[in-house]
């Protein structure tokens, strides 16, 4: 093992330190939530004597307690502040925690294991918020996620579009040269194709583009590359060999901001969601209603909620509090089943 390779290795670990300590940050603004008390819960903010006894030999007793009293201090200190949580779908730096920063960056992200997750956290007051994507301009639409919205009582409070550039990302030192596998999400990988086959490399499907440049990193893999964001590179102190790898120039993605509670605001632009009978031209009176008074449709989706039934979302510009709206919207509830109502709210589109 040379020289090189132990300074990268030791930067790894220090990366990973200073992510295990966001995890425990992140945890203690979650117990937060869960304490009566003007602080955290009990022992959230302490560290235990267990942890000195697990101590390597390496370690001195006083080194290690000097520590711990800073992240006990910084725990409480963290506690203390009122913090709003965003949670999302992936690791830390997955297109989606990109977009709630966009969205407000004083929100804490929290990463989630599904997308299904984000919902029942936000649903139990677990998260403050969840932020998802709903639709690609290559993807399409995510379909797990149209699919929860259809069961979930959320609002909508908030969208946001963004840009999506992938970046080919490696082991500090590869030698681009030596890359054999590719890991990704598998619509990353579809969106960067030509690139892949372009440089004979073979594609490899991971639950999330940011979990594979965590992968990565972890496992010193020195001859497999990650597709994920600038953002994951600088997470996981990993080499961007190339940036913009996507097939296409144009790639974004629109993520929906999700809440329990209505937006306070009016908001420019409205979502709902329902269902129609099975009676030839239902749909096109819904729409008609819609076109009658010059309101601009943005979306329409069609999918299945039930054996042989179908939901429709539609997103359209407007503010609830228009009479107009008003006026569209109580002529199409009598003639759909199902109506709902998702939100009306702000949407933000990041050049």
């Amino acid at each position: 093992m040379n020289p090189e390779k132990i300074i990268n290795q030791i930067e790894i670990i220090d990366s990973r330190i200073v992510e295990l300590l966001n995890q425990r940050m992140e945890k203690i603004v979650i117990a937060k939530k869960f304490s009566e008390e003007n602080g955290l819960a009990a022992g959230c903010g302490e560290v235990s004597d267990s942890v000195f006894h697990r101590a390597h030999s390496l370690l001195d007793d006083d080194f290690l307690k000097c520590i711990y009293e800073k992240i006990a201090g910084q725990s409480s200190a963290i506690g203390s502040r009122d913090l709003k949580i965003m949670a999302f779908q992936g690791e830390h730096g997955a297109y989606s925690e990109m977009a709630s920063k966009t969205w407000n960056d004083k929100f804490v992200p929290i990463p989630c294991g599904e997308f299904s997750d984000v919902f029942s956290g936000v649903e139990n007051g677990l998260y403050d918020y969840g932020i998802v994507p709903v639709e690609n301009t290559l993807g399409g639409i995510v379909s797990e996620v149209n699919d929860l919205m259809i069961h979930t009582k959320l609002y909508v409070v908030g969208a946001v579009e963004i840009p999506i550039s992938h970046c080919l990302l490696v082991y500090p030192g590869t030698d681009h040269r030596e890359i054999r596998e590719v890991y990704s999400h598998p619509q990353a990988l579809a969106q960067c194709r030509r690139f892949i086959e372009r440089n004979k490399l073979r594609p490899v499907n991971y639950f999330d583009t940011a979990g594979a440049a965590k992968m990565v990193a972890e496992k010193n893999k020195e001859n497999v590359a990650a597709i994920s964001s600038k953002l994951a590179a600088e997470i996981y102190n990993l080499e961007i060999i190339k940036e913009s790898i996507e097939d296409y120039e144009v790639n974004r993605t629109r993520f929906l901001v999700l809440s329990r509670h209505e937006n306070e605001g009016n908001g420019d632009k409205c979502s709902i969601v329902f269902s129609t009978a099975h009676k030839a031209g239902t749909l096109f009176n819904v729409l008609e209603k819609f076109a009658s008074e010059s309101i601009n449709l943005t979306r329409i989706e069609s999918i299945p909620s039930q054996m042989g039934n179908y939901a429709f979302f539609l997103d359209f510009m407007g503010a609830s509090d228009d009479e107009k709206i008003k006026r569209v919207l109580e002529e199409v509830k009598r003639i759909v089943d199902d109506f709902r109502m998702i939100g009306c709210y702000e949407e933000r589109k990041v050049k």
